[in-house]
């Protein structure tokens, strides 16, 4: 089998969350540099996938002004990275989708790419990043037909990622050899931390 394309692809940046940890500020619009943070996600991804969406649950017009669709949880009450996904899944009009988080702007230039081919490899139905023994879970490429099983399990009231994944044929894509490529930035002091040139890398 032939890895899917960039055409065949829609990313899903997921902006959804409450910001707890950041003081209840929307993470996606905090400032890195000259831009919000979602800005920067926006810029590594696009070059990867063909459409691209943004899951967010609040300040809808702002992330609209990035030119991209704008979509809403559509599983009540926050219930996370999940119900992001759920949402993604359900406005893909192509096979795949690959997530990725608006507090990780030092995303691989090859994220994409490199979670495909182990997708294809392994004849997996999503492949999840993992750097050394951590799984990074909202980065992940996914069929679009597994949106059913998905569905079932959040009305199940599943809300890990790690749990519903062992109801898949799913497969770990390492990048040992970029592991900084996912930092997230969580709160205020990772954010000031990061400031003065990080987003250069």
């Amino acid at each position: 089998m032939i890895p899917p394309t960039r055409d065949h692809i829609t990313g899903l940046v997921l902006a959804g969350g409450l910001g707890r940890r950041m003081g209840g500020v929307d993470k996606g619009l905090s400032r890195l540099g000259d831009e919000p943070l979602v800005a920067h996600i926006l810029r590594r991804l696009a070059p990867q996938v063909g459409p691209l969406i943004i899951n967010a649950n609040q300040n809808h017009d702002i992330y609209a002004g990035f030119g991209r669709p704008v979509i809403g949880d559509r599983i009540e009450g926050y219930a996370g990275p999940l119900a992001g996904l759920e949402a993604g899944l359900a406005a893909c009009t192509t096979p795949y989708l690959v997530t990725a988080p608006c507090d990780s702007p030092f995303l691989p230039a090859d994220l994409v790419s490199r979670l495909a081919e182990s997708l294809t490899a392994h004849k997996a139905s999503i492949a999840v990043a993992r750097t050394g023994d951590q799984l990074h879970p909202v980065f992940c490429l996914i069929r679009t037909d597994e949106l059913p099983d998905l569905q079932a399990f959040v009305n199940a009231g599943g809300r890990r990622m790690e749990a519903w994944l062992k109801r898949l044929r799913w497969v770990p894509c390492p990048f040992d050899d970029c592991p900084d490529a996912f930092a997230n930035i969580n709160t205020p002091d990772e954010l000031r931390a990061h400031q003065a040139g990080d987003t250069a890398r």
